[in-house]
């Protein structure tokens, strides 16, 4: 088990660089591009609620590196990966609010462009997240029941 942890911790931190990336090089581009297209108080929102998930994105990176560490203790049906679990589905809940709250912008850009692609993207860039979100809330569920029926057992026996 130590192997596949090691190589889903090695994602993990690999999924965090084209992230860094974006927020280094790709957004002050992006912004610079734009602000010659758009006026200001259309680009300045999105690229700074862009900085702004990057915060909960990192937070979630790292709960789930935490897990992965708790999975190789032995200690994952434990109220710490529950914890951890909770925290990641607050993350997901959070950078779905936040783009949600970019949609009239992309709505805006995507209509004075004619790219409906882009309302497109902002719908994915809010969905996704809350499928994540809805994921760890399943599975936070499951593991409180699993840790439940363990310390059951433990009494039990």
């Amino acid at each position: 088990m130590k192997r596949e942890t090691l190589f889903l911790k090695v994602v993990v931190l690999l999924l965090g660089i084209p992230v860094l990336a974006l927020c280094l090089l790709g957004l002050p581009s992006i912004a610079r591009e734009a602000a010659k297209h758009y006026p200001m108080y259309w680009v300045y929102p999105v690229i700074i609620d862009m900085y702004v998930t990057a915060i909960p994105f990192y937070g979630a990176l790292y709960q789930a590196y935490k897990l992965l560490s708790y999975i190789d203790k032995n200690i994952a049906f434990s109220e710490l990966s529950v914890k951890t679990i909770k925290i990641i589905k607050y993350c997901a809940v959070s950078i779905s609010l936040l783009y949600a709250i970019d949609m009239p912008f992309f709505y805006l850009v995507g209509e004075k462009d004619d790219a409906p692609g882009l309302i497109l993207l902002g719908l994915v860039l809010t969905f996704a997240p809350t499928v994540i979100a809805v994921f760890a809330a399943v599975l936070e569920k499951l593991l409180k029941d699993a840790i439940d029926i363990k310390s059951e057992n433990d009494l039990t026996i």
